[in-house]
């Protein structure tokens, strides 16, 4: 899952949010110099990388793609579920999008000591641009992708695979409520489970 689901998925803890949120820049056991709280949102993050990695509908969306895209296909899959999610935020939310993105973004600026550098800078275009806000419209979900491309140097053709959202947008989207609701009730067992462990010591 891309930026908006990990946030999401972290319920209303904020420091689950921002451990969630930079933990793929923490390596290995690099989380425990963490406060508990963002120790669990990167642990939480992990787990939901690699269920949404074996779970079958994500590799039935990942299968409707274009081959030229190889091993960039489940990253833009993210791209696609966090265009749904924005796109069908009130069945999940009772906050407007708008309003989340905005309380999240103040959340990243008042916790700035934990993130690494990497986040501070992406930071920097992220809120004025609000990019999360903008996943739910097409043109924003294609500026995401064109800018995975040029990080990749053009490799991944990342740019191209607007077309196969638009050829098949129906199917994305009924994948992507299908598995999600799978994701909110392993994540809900998870993020229970986890917190226990860090009760216990």
């Amino acid at each position: 899952m891309n930026y908006l689901a990990h946030i999401y998925l972290s319920g209303d803890n904020e420091m689950v949010r921002i451990g969630n949120f930079i933990a793929d820049h923490i390596k290995g056991s690099q989380y425990k110099n963490y406060p508990d709280d963002i120790q669990i949102g990167i642990l939480l993050h992990r787990q939901i990388d690699s269920f949404t990695d074996a779970h079958e509908i994500a590799r039935k969306s990942k299968r409707r793609l274009n081959e030229q895209y190889g091993l960039y296909k489940g990253i833009i899959v993210d791209i696609f579920y966090d265009h749904m999610l924005a796109k069908n935020w009130s069945m999940y939310s009772k906050s407007e999008l708008s309003d989340y993105t905005k309380s999240f973004y103040a959340q990243l600026t008042d916790h700035d000591v934990f993130l690494p550098e990497k986040i501070k800078y992406m930071s920097q275009y992220m809120i004025p641009q609000d990019w999360l806000l903008s996943y739910a419209r097409k043109k924003g979900i294609q500026k995401v992708l064109e800018g995975m491309n040029r990080r990749t140097g053009g490799a991944s053709k990342m740019d191209l695979a607007m077309g196969d959202l638009e050829q098949n947008y129906d199917e994305f989207e009924t994948d992507f409520k299908l598995f999600f609701e799978d994701l909110r009730d392993f994540c809900g067992l998870k993020l229970a489970e986890i917190e226990n462990l860090f009760n216990r010591t």
